[in-house]
Formats: C-alpha cells, sequence, structure tokens
C-alpha cells in the first residue's frame, strides 16, 4: 500500500513551524516527566532509605535531560554517521534545526545528564538512571511513529500484506520498520519496565536501567534486519551487521553491568 503523504509539519504558529519530529521530542519528554513524577511520588516503590526525587528536582531533571538529548543525539549522528562530513564542517554540528539526530547518542547524552544532575543533587545516580530508563521508551515510541508519518529511516523491501510504499525510496513495498520498532523498542519495553517497576520498585539502584539496556539492545537489532541500512554507509560485514547492530552491542554490555551491580547493591527497607 501507498503511505499516505503526511505533511511533515504538525502545526505552525505565525513564523514559529512545529515538525511532527520535533513534536515527538516534546511529547515524550513531557510525557516522560509526568510519568517519572508519578514514580516518585509512589512512597510503595522506594525502600525507607533510598531518598526518591521531588517534583521540584524533576522538573530541573527534565531540562538537563533535554539538552543531554539534543546535544549527544546530534554528536553521535555526526561522528557514527557522518564523520568525514562534519569534520570538514564542524560548525555544522550545532545547526541542530537541520535536522539529524542518532538515538544511540542521545541515550548516552542524557545518561551523562542525569548521573551528574544526581551527583549534584545528593541523589543516588543509579536510581535516578532508573526512573529515565523507566520513561525512556514513551519517547522512544513517539519518535519511530513520527519517522513512519515523516517517510523516513524505511525498511526493506518485502512482500508482506501490510508492506508501503514510501515514495522517498522508491516503487517497491517495504517493510514499516518505523512500526516494528515502535512497538518493540517503546510500547513493549515500556509494559515491560513497568511490571518490573511494580514489582520490585527501586529496591535495587541501577536495575530498571540495565534492563532497559539489554531490552533495547536486543529489539534494536531485532528490527535491524527489516530496517533498510543507511544508504551511506550500507551493511558493515557479512551482508547483514548494521550500524545500528554495532552501536547496541556495548549498550547490552553496560546493561549487563547495571543488571548485575544491582543485584549485589540492594537497598533495603
Amino acid at each position: 500500500m501507498l503511505l499516505p503523504q503526511f505533511d511533515p509539519v504538525a502545526f505552525s504558529i505565525g513564523p514559529l513551524v512545529v515538525r511532527w519530529y520535533a513534536l515527538a521530542y516534546i511529547l515524550g519528554l513531557l510525557g516522560g516527566w509526568c510519568y517519572a513524577r508519578r514514580l516518585a511520588a509512589n512512597a510503595r516503590l522506594w525502600p525507607a532509605h533510598l531518598k526518591a526525587p521531588t517534583p521540584e528536582q524533576l522538573d530541573d531533571l527534565l531540562v538537563y535531560a533535554a539538552f543531554g538529548v539534543v546535544i549527544g543525539g546530534r554528536l553521535g549522528f555526526a561522528f557514527f554517521y557522518h564523520p568525514g562530513y562534519f569534520l570538514e564542517n564542524p560548525l555544522e554540528i550545532v545547526q541542530v534545526w537541520k535536522g539529524g539526530m542518532a538515538f544511540h547518542g542521545g541515550l548516552f547524552g542524557a545518561g551523562v545528564a542525569v548521573f551528574l544532575w544526581a551527583r549534584r543533587n545528593g541523589l543516588n545516580p543509579f536510581s535516578m538512571l532508573d526512573i529515565a530508563a523507566a520513561v525512556a521508551p514513551l519517547g522512544l515510541m513517539l519518535g519511530r511513529i513520527a519517522n513512519f508519518v515523516n517517510g523516513e529511516l524505511w525498511g526493506r523491501v518485502s512482500d508482506v500484506p501490510w508492506a508501503f510504499i514510501f515514495p522517498a525510496a522508491g516503487p517497491l513495498p517495504r517493510h514499516p520498520s518505523q512500526l516494528y520498532e515502535a512497538a518493540t523498542e517503546g510500547l513493549l519495553l515500556l509494559v515491560v519496565l513497568a511490571v518490573v517497576v511494580r514489582k520490585d520498585g527501586f529496591a535495587h539502584p541501577g536495575r530498571i536501567a540495565g534492563l532497559f539496556g539489554m531490552g533495547y539492545a536486543a529489539t534494536r537489532i531485532f528490527c535491524e534486519f527489516f530496517r533498510e541500512p543507511d544508504r551511506h554507509l550500507g551493511f558493515l560485514a557479512g551482508g547483514w551487521v548494521t550500524m545500528g547492530m554495532v552501536l547496541s552491542v556495548p549498550m547490552a554490555l553496560v546493561g549487563f553491568w547495571l543488571y548485575a551491580r544491582a543485584g549485589k547493591n540492594p537497598v533495603t527497607a
């Protein structure tokens, strides 16, 4: 089926133009902020000896996380996917309005921002990473839906009944891999982490973040088998290894380390 031609602009107010992708980032951050406030306010989830963030602190954290996502995502896009071009044109790195963000870079930037913010505010950094990880899949889901609406980051050629023809990708039908990612990296991971949080709370600082790291890596690698690799990179090895897979491996390893560390360092009530 042919992908409907969506306007990339969600709405405009005078000279202010808001695109779907930017709207997804905004809604993801705001939705995650609201969810984080609910988690922090639920005393049942927090052992007595573990300090939960206040609503005012979470307001501050939102700003840190937003800057971390944008800075890390932009730097990741520049140096993971187009290093040659941006080394020759370094001033264009800051021109974020031209588009181009990398999730793995954004995740790293957000993680660093959350960790530093927690240390500065006297909170357990690993617990704050847990809160951030629990809400992150919401933004992922919205971002992938925005990719689908924009007709970008499409899948590989396929004859499955639900394949779409993406006008910018040529006349052949393709997997809607953006929706696969929205369903697995986003919705599925959001539900799984919510179940774990509801069961164990934050008694093992770093466990939720570790599960997120491993879960995202696994679902991203799975979806990469349906997603068209970046045209300028292609397959990196073996006719099937992509940059998304490669960048997901260290993420899985860090997630495993966080999960293992959390098991050895529980916070008792």
